[in-house]
């Protein structure tokens, strides 16, 4: 045990160092001063919180939390909460900064934040789950708000947190606040789209990405790696487009037939969880899946998936990161020598803050839209961003991902330029 948590600690650390040292390239190629990295380099202010909840067997557990704010120079930080028993400061430092460079790709009024709560879900009740999402909001509440810090769901939360948070936040406030938090169930405020966001902004990368490669996502192979609220999603639409999506996978492992697998059947058995893969007894492992010949690879799991020691057996065209960090530095440069086009993740995965951006106006505005305009507004958003990252790309001779850095930190190193912070 205490070996697994010194290496989720080292994995974290790496993830904060490799994010770090992309920011501080960027800034360099944009002829920036190094205050400006040193300025990025880690958020503006981090909180650790204990927070006590009395469990259904009478006894009191404390959990650790936590809430990073990287940048607020362009306007309120913005930012998941993950409940997850490998939650660490430095996971969340690294995440907060990612929401600032996904907020600049796509030119919202935002900086990053990222909170996380160590703990395991899966073992928690629904009472004890609401006394932890309300301690939570209890602890942060000096910090947040509709024009501080805007919470949002992350690995493991979801819409009936998101509400129990808002409704802490509103009593404590003394007046109902919808605005705070992100990610709400329609009837307390919550957008049209929000719950497949991340998964359509991928969608519509995928596309912007087959156009320059000249490959028809009619037919094309497609590998999903994770079959979470992303993953599952993702496969779905890809599917119902009628590509092929020749390979999923969960925790579990990964089902493969090269015809195509059933994505509605699946979808049908996956459990809460997106765990489908244990009903089956012809499965392969999560790497021999990403090692599968394939047009599109999309990485929608975790972190470090494609490293410097499988990035030559990659067989893909295209890899479009749907998780956050799938891809190591190392990896990258393999990838992009071998001329596979990577979208990185900090572009592909914006639909999700992009469509929380949207629920934020609606909320502050007391006025909602339909669906097929949040839809029309996000492609539009994504189709920018995409090809503003992949213009940046080929005039800079820079791979994707140093490109959407670039873009990224671009705006609130500006913003904090004017404000005379650098």
């Amino acid at each position: 045990m205490v070996a697994d948590k010194q290496a989720d600690s080292q994995d974290s650390n790496d993830v904060l160092v490799s994010t770090q040292e992309v920011i501080q390239t960027a800034l360099n190629k944009l002829g920036y001063p190094e205050e400006a990295y040193e300025l990025m380099k880690e958020p503006v202010r981090m909180m650790i919180v204990r927070i006590p909840v009395r469990m259904d067997d009478g006894k009191i557990k404390i959990f650790t939390g936590y809430r990073a704010q990287h940048n607020d120079a362009v306007g309120p930080t913005k930012g998941g909460v993950r409940f997850h028993p490998n939650v660490t400061e430095n996971e969340v430092r690294a995440l907060s900064i990612w929401m600032s460079l996904k907020a600049g790709i796509v030119d919202l009024p935002y900086g990053g934040g990222k909170g996380g709560i160590i703990c395991d879900p899966r073992k928690m009740s629904f009472r004890e789950l609401e006394a932890l999402s309300r301690g939570y909001v209890r602890a942060i509440s000096q910090i947040v708000g509709p024009t501080k810090d805007i919470p949002a769901p992350d690995v493991f939360t979801n819409s009936q947190i998101m509400a129990w948070m808002m409704d802490e936040y509103s009593r404590i406030d003394e007046f109902n606040n919808p605005g705070f938090i992100t990610g709400k169930p329609i009837v307390l405020g919550g957008s049209h789209g929000r719950e497949s966001a991340t998964a359509k902004g991928v969608t519509i990368c995928i596309e912007e990405a087959c156009k320059k490669r000249g490959i028809d996502i009619k037919g094309a192979r497609v590998i999903v790696q994770g079959f979470g609220n992303a993953g599952s999603f993702l496969a779905k639409f890809m599917y119902d487009m009628g590509a092929k999506v020749i390979a999923i996978s969960d925790a579990e492992g990964a089902l493969h037939d090269p015809d195509g697998l059933d994505i509605d059947y699946l979808l049908d058995r996956r459990d809460s969880f997106g765990t489908v893969t244990n009903l089956f007894e012809e499965t392969i492992s999560n790497q021999d899946m990403l090692e599968l010949e394939t047009d599109i690879l999309v990485p929608a799991a975790i972190e470090n998936q494609i490293t410097k020691d499988n990035a030559h057996n990659i067989k893909a065209s295209i890899v479009v990161e749907a998780a956050n960090g799938p891809t190591t530095l190392e990896a990258t440069k393999i990838l992009t020598e071998r001329d596979i086009l990577i979208v990185p993740d900090v572009l592909a995965s914006s639909g999700g803050v992009t469509v929380s951006y949207f629920e934020w106006v609606q909320n502050n505005q007391g006025y909602y839209w339909k669906e097929e305009e949040v839809q029309e507004k996000l492609r539009e958003v994504l189709v920018k961003a995409f090809n503003n990252v992949y213009t940046t790309s080929q005039n800079r001779q820079v791979d994707m991902r140093l490109a959407a850095y670039m873009v990224g930190v671009r705006k609130m190193t500006e913003a904090a330029r004017f404000r005379g912070w650098i």
